[in-house]
């Protein structure tokens, strides 16, 4: 098996990895950090406070690099090299989305509870975001699909492919 083809699945793999992490925040992490703002902001403030960060900021860089290298060998092969584009592309929005929308509000959301809004208003906000952040996530379930199409487009003969 050709390079580019190793490391277009290893990317593949460490998408679905990110893509297990948007599913757990949905399911388990969000709904009760946002149920009940300010009072539940507790659950990422204090000694014992939850720390997803951790997570995205060790597999963005990950997957950022594995794309990179990915688009690199396989830039001779003009149809794996546009799916590919296709899914970096997507990513590459989301994380600019996410960088100027998502992360402020929620590190918002984290220091509710020295705020002055009504626990009404930050209801609103965290359904808005939440609402928002579910659209990001099937964006990013979108953003493989590319990345699969692509593996079934044969590698060139030669030594990028």
């Amino acid at each position: 098996m050709k390079f580019s083809t190793v490391i277009l699945i290893i990317a593949i793999i460490i998408w679905g990895v990110l893509l297990g992490g948007v599913v757990y925040s949905h399911i388990v992490y969000f709904p009760p950090f946002l149920s009940n703002l300010p009072d539940s902001s507790a659950l990422v403030n204090g000694k014992y406070a939850l720390h997803d960060e951790k997570f995205w900021m060790a597999i963005h860089p990950v997957l950022i690099v594995l794309l990179i290298v990915t688009i690199i060998s396989n830039w001779k092969n003009k149809p794996r090299r546009k799916k590919i584009l296709i899914s970096f592309v997507l990513y590459a929005v989301v994380l600019i989305v996410s960088s100027i929308y998502f992360i402020p509000v929620l590190i918002s959301f984290s220091k509710s509870a020295t705020s002055s809004l009504p626990p009404s208003e930050w209801l609103r906000r965290s359904n808005n975001w939440m609402t928002y952040s579910i659209i990001r996530g099937i964006v990013m379930f979108a953003g493989i699909v590319p990345l699969f199409i692509a593996l079934l487009k044969p590698g060139i003969n030669n030594n990028q492919s």
